[in-house]
Formats: C-alpha cells, sequence, structure tokens
C-alpha cells in the first residue's frame, strides 16, 4: 500500500535514519507489534514498562509509513465537537474521550520533553466558524467544554482580527495543545524501547496471523514465522487489511510546507488552527519558522490519483489560507499528500477483535489527532495485558454502540 506522496516534511527533515535487520529466522516473544510508527513505538513503551519481551516487525523502514506523512497535531479536541459526540454517546462518555485526550496531550508533551533531541512545544488551539451559519454552533460548543472544566475562550470576529489577523466569525481559543515532530519523537521512543530490551526488525513483511487459546503464530512474507503470545496490530492504515470488515474509510489528505519566513509567523507561532468545514483546514508552526497549511481531504485512495492532485491541491490550500490569514506571506516550498482514515463516530480503535480472539489487540488511532489517541490505547492494550480494564476500553473498542 502507497501511503504517501510528494515530499513530505518530515522526511526531507530526518533523512538519516538507523537501519534496523530484516528478520530472517524464525523468531519468539512475548508480544509481537505488527508496526514501527508512533503508534506502535508508545505500545512498545508502555507493554516494556509492564515487564514483557517485545518486538517490532515493519515492512517499511521505521517511522517512514503513515508517520511520515502525518502534520503531528497534539489536540485533545476530536474531529468531533464535544457536544456532537454527546448526543452520540451520552455526555458522560464524551467528556471520558474529551478528558483523556487532554491529560494525553500533556503526558505527551512531558515524554517528547524527557526524550530530548526531540522538537516539540505546547501550543494553544484555536478553532474557528467556517461560515456564518456555524457561528452559534462554536458559542454553544464553548459553553458546553467551560461548564464542564475545560480551559477556552470564545472570540468573536473583532478580536479574532486584532489578536490573529483571521477573518471568521467566532473563534474557540484553547489553552492546551502542542506539536512534534513525529519521525523524531517515534525515533527516539523506539531507541528507548531497545536499549530497554525491545528488538525491531525492518522489511519484514506479515503474511498472515494464526491465533490460538494460548498465543499466536505470525507467518511472515519470507516463509519464516514469529510464535508470541499476544500480538498488537499497529500498522497506521494498513492495518484494515488483516479485517475483512470495512471499520474505517481511507481518505487522502494533502499538505504543504512553507519555507522559513524570516519576520516570524505572528501568533501563529503558538497556536495552531483549524475550522469547522469538514473537511478542514489546518495550519500549525514548526520551530524553524515554517508553516505546516493542509486540509483538502478527498476519497482518493488510488497513488496515481492522489500524486497527480498533489500541486493542485497545495495551491487550493495557499489560497484558502490566504483569504482567512492576508497578512502572511505565503510561498509553498514542499507538498505531500498521504493516506489516513476516518472512522464513523470520529472514535478509535484499540483492543481485540472478534475474527482474532483476545490474543490480538488492534492500535488503530484513527482521526485528526491519531497520536493523542495513541498514547490512550497504548495505556488501554497494556490494561488489557495484564487483566484491567481502562476507562476508555469500552469507547474505543470494536463492540461499542452510540445512539
Amino acid at each position: 500500500m502507497d501511503l504517501k506522496s510528494g515530499s513530505p516534511y518530515w522526511m526531507l527533515k530526518n533523512a538519516q535514519a538507523a537501519f534496523y535487520p530484516p528478520l530472517e529466522r524464525d523468531h519468539r516473544c512475548d508480544v509481537l507489534i505488527i508496526g514501527a510508527g508512533i503508534t506502535a513505538a508508545l505500545v512498545a513503551r508502555e507493554l516494556i514498562a509492564s515487564g514483557r519481551s517485545v518486538t517490532l516487525v515493519d515492512r517499511r523502514q521505521a517511522g517512514w509509513g503513515s508517520t511520515s506523512a502525518s502534520t503531528a497535531l497534539l489536540q485533545y479536541e476530536i474531529d468531533v465537537e464535544l457536544q456532537a459526540l454527546g448526543r452520540t454517546f451520552g455526555l458522560d462518555a464524551a467528556l471520558l474521550a474529551y478528558r483523556a485526550c487532554e491529560a494525553a496531550v500533556r503526558d505527551l508533551l512531558r515524554l517528547a520533553r524527557r526524550l530530548r533531541k526531540v522538537d516539540v512545544r505546547p501550543m494553544r488551539s484555536l478553532y474557528f466558524s467556517s461560515h456564518w451559519y456555524h457561528d452559534r454552533r462554536v458559542r454553544a460548543e464553548a459553553a458546553l467544554r467551560r461548564r464542564h472544566g475545560f480551559e477556552v475562550e470564545c472570540l468573536e470576529r473583532e478580536s479574532l482580527a486584532q489578536r490573529f489577523g483571521l477573518d471568521a466569525g467566532v473563534g474557540l481559543l484553547s489553552a492546551v495543545a502542542a506539536e512534534v515532530d513525529p519521525v523524531q519523537f517515534a525515533r527516539r521512543l523506539l531507541a528507548q524501547a531497545i536499549r530497554n530490551g525491545a528488538e525491531l526488525f525492518e522489511r519484514t513483511a506479515v503474511a498472515a496471523i494464526d491465533p490460538s487459546a494460548r498465543g499466536a503464530t505470525v507467518r511472515l512474507d519470507n516463509g519464516r514465522q514469529i510464535r508470541c503470545r499476544h500480538v498488537v496490530v499497529a500498522a497506521g492504515y494498513e492495518s484494515q487489511g488483516f479485517l475483512d470488515e470495512r471499520v474505517a474509510r481511507n481518505r487522502s489528505s494533502y499538505a504543504f510546507v512553507t519555507d522559513p519566513l524570516p519576520d516570524g509567523i505572528g501568533p501563529l507561532d503558538e497556536c495552531v488552527v483549524w475550522e469547522t468545514a469538514r473537511p478542514y483546514l489546518y495550519a500549525r508552526s514548526t520551530v524553524d519558522r515554517r508553516l505546516i497549511i493542509g486540509g483538502e481531504d478527498d476519497a482518493i485512495d488510488i497513488p496515481a490519483r492522489r500524486d497527480a492532485s498533489v500541486s493542485s491541491k497545495a495551491e487550493k490550500l495557499r489560497r484558502r489560507f490566504a483569504a482567512r490569514f492576508a497578512d502572511v506571506p505565503l510561498e509553498i516550498a514542499f507538498a505531500w499528500a498521504g493516506t489516513f482514515a476516518e472512522t464513523p463516530d470520529g472514535l478509535p480503535y484499540f483492543g481485540p477483535h472478534a475474527r482474532y480472539g483476545p490474543r490480538v489487540h488492534f492500535a488503530m488511532a484513527y482521526g485528526g489527532n491519531g497520536i493523542t489517541y495513541s498514547a490512550i490505547g497504548a495505556r488501554i492494550i497494556r490494561a488489557a495485558l495484564e487483566g484491567d480494564e481502562h476507562p476508555c476500553a469500552g469507547l474505543f473498542s470494536f463492540t461499542r454502540k452510540g445512539s
């Protein structure tokens, strides 16, 4: 599966990488993690901390799949607003998800700082109304979050123009967000995991998973096999290939990055920005004073067609951003596109699936804040393997039911 097109910024920025050998022998371990991106790295960290022996395999080079095309926004805000999520699952469940994501953002920020050599910064998040008829909805969302203890401001048109140079009706400014270099983050986590006893094999593709009552046998494309007690499928958007049913819809998302802006980015240097329209326009800065702008999602999941769309989609994004932020000069330095997946309700899937039974867990951190979901999912899987249940396990499971 071809997951990306063009020149993703993180691949160009982090061109040099450690190489790990392919697995060319039969192997045994306690937990096998299929995948070696940011989700797999966070899961590995949790399972190693619980005292388990962990092996990771990836059909590519570690971190070079979906992670390298991510824009790596760390937000507690789910693509589905709190009020809408509450209508689907009940307000208590919606608040559980939002509060877990808020705690996860804070935890990820602390973790990335402790690892060092990871570009990471605390940010704020500005969510603005794309159309006049969204204004009331944004005000209601702000009021609901404030009522339940979230630190937010509701900004009207004049304040948005004065403080952010943004032409929009209403904005919701959240105090908790961050941005990170996802490739650096994944690599540092994987290096730490290996120092703590994990094994990593690149260019090692899985052909099939055969579960049993006491574990699983994983067959590789090269004819070798891995016997383990547990499997975690953390293969990004390719994880759906292990299931018969379609649990999420694959789409393509587009982005570009500017050259460094010598005069700075002003208030956008400390704030990620996104809108109420779906698909949404979003923007974030980088530590070297660039802007990453993304969106223009479509239903194309054919690599050749996605490749052909990168330039035109980047130009549309540039024009859309300029219409909102007229004072920010933009020149496209690199543009790219990547596959992403979204679930009907905006929530991820973590845990076992009926097809494989309790020994095989999926880590499908789908949606606009996948890294945040991954931090929660890693703890869900650790708790399950320890015979416990994380508070979010039911809400993020394959068996969840909404209204």
